[in-house]
């Protein structure tokens, strides 16, 4: 784990921030408890009071206060809830896509716990008034705790450096031009240096526009049958390389935003080995899909990092096992339906997912026995460790951040519609297995299926 910066001028993340609601008073009796951080992997009953975790039981031990409800949970997984320190909520600038309100209740929807979201909006999140604007809407409407990085540089520019002190000072968790990559390197330097002054992280977007040119999918095979300009993945790996060789210099401490390629997971394990600050994400869409799920040109499929081979897609569900990649990171990013019902050139990139995120990768990846239910539950909710925030856990004492998921049920992805505003899912008209049905976030139910039965105790 990669803790906050320590010596002169280190300070604690921000805070995140959810809307005032009613704690949970509840008593989950009889899932199965899992959560690898403390051990618990079986049957038991789970006591909620007061929006903290107060008991932990086996089945059937724990009687309930008389404020509680009582839920059967009897062939459910009761999980500690998801973090996800990777989503676009477009605002300001483009609330027709998404807002506070909508994209926390799709979080809620998927089994998040809490998200950290992308200052690449209109205006960009480059000036503490502009923060902590967006604080306060998430103090009126957040379903789910919800914390804001900041640009580092003014208007995603590249040249000049936000005030990373000041907006530290307002609440900023990280710092990150996501959308955009920061190319000078000159640039880089000084951000990393200015950065022990403001003790949060860098997170990057590792691309090099000159190599990504005009692309519009992955450079390889598929996209010369398909006549479509390609994305070399040494576009995204030497970035990496790069970035990983500045942040070893000037002892900082980077956080590498949607791996997508083979050569980039390599160039982290290198860094790692080398004794580099820095930490890793994937996406459900990179473990899951690849290039050859383009060839339909569905433009839900067309993101940036562009799907990559199935080389790349391996290399990534190695690197998620061995620990290179330390998270999984939706970059839920919600387009309005006109966008992306243009021609495939031209139509923009990004793929909604907090609600599919974990069902994807269960489906995809757990139930073929590729990775540990286990594992999974530790790689979607390390995201909050890495910008030093509380890592949701079913220990005494905590608070409540807790999902009920049953791991048989099976649905298809836009059937019933979206809690996004967004319909915009590469998962969209999959049949994919594991679903929510109840979310506690930040001490308060955040999302309830309507089949979950409940009644007092």
């Amino acid at each position: 784990m990669i803790g906050r910066l320590d010596g002169a001028g280190s300070r604690p993340a921000g805070a995140l921030d959810a809307r005032a609601a009613p704690p949970a008073w509840l008593l989950v009796r009889g899932a199965h408890l899992l959560d690898p951080r403390t051990g618990l992997d079986g049957p038991g009953d789970l006591l909620l009071r007061e929006g903290c975790v107060a008991e932990l039981g086996a089945p059937g031990s724990l009687e309930a206060p008389p404020e509680a409800e009582e839920l059967d949970a009897a062939g459910l997984h009761a999980l500690p809830a998801f973090f996800d320190p990777h989503v676009h909520l477009r605002v300001p600038g483009r609330e027709d896509e998404e807002d506070v309100e909508s994209g926390t209740r799709a979080a809620a929807a998927g089994g998040f716990g809490g998200i950290l979201a992308m200052p690449n909006t209109d205006p960009v999140v480059d000036t503490a008034p502009v923060l902590r604007s967006l604080r306060e809407r998430a103090r009126a409407q957040a379903h789910v705790p919800v914390g804001f990085l900041a640009a580092i540089t003014r208007d995603q520019a590249g040249t000049e450096l936000t005030e990373m002190a000041d907006l530290a000072d307002a609440g900023a968790i990280a710092f990150t031009d996501d959308g955009l990559p920061v190319r000078s390197a000159g640039v880089l330097r000084m951000a990393l240096q200015y950065q022990r002054l403001a003790g949060l992280p860098l997170a990057l977007h590792e691309e090099d526009p000159e190599l990504s040119g005009a692309g519009a999918m992955h450079e390889g095979a598929v996209s010369a049958v398909l006549g479509v300009a390609g994305i070399p993945s040494i576009s995204e790996s030497t970035m990496v390389a790069r970035d990983a060789a500045l942040a070893g210099y000037e002892a900082g401490r980077v956080h590498v935003q949607h791996l997508s390629a083979r050569e980039s997971v390599e160039a982290v394990e290198r860094a790692k080995a080398a004794g580099v600050a820095i930490t890793a994400e994937a996406t459900p869409h990179h473990l899951a899909l690849v290039d050859e799920d383009v060839r339909t040109l569905d433009t839900a499929r067309k993101m940036n990092p562009p799907l990559r081979a199935e080389a790349d897609r391996r290399a990534l569900i190695e690197g998620l096992r061995s620990g290179a990649i330390d998270c999984v990171a939706t970059d839920h990013a919600p387009h309005a339906r006109e966008e992306k019902e243009e021609p495939f050139e031209l139509a923009p990139m990004g793929t909604i997912g907090l609600e599919t995120a974990f069902a994807a990768l269960h489906t995809e990846l757990v139930l073929p026995g590729i990775l540990s239910l286990g594992l999974l539950v530790e790689r979607m909710t390390a995201g909050a460790e890495l910008f030093s925030l509380p890592t949701p856990e079913l220990r005494v004492g905590a608070t409540a951040s807790v999902c009920l998921f049953d791991l048989s049920a099976s649905w298809t992805v836009g059937e019933q519609g979206y809690q996004s505003r967004s319909e915009n899912s590469c998962f969209g008209g999959r049949r994919l297995t594991g679903a929510v049905r109840l979310t506690v976030a930040g001490g308060a139910v955040a999302w309830r299926a309507p089949a979950l039965a409940a009644h007092p105790a």
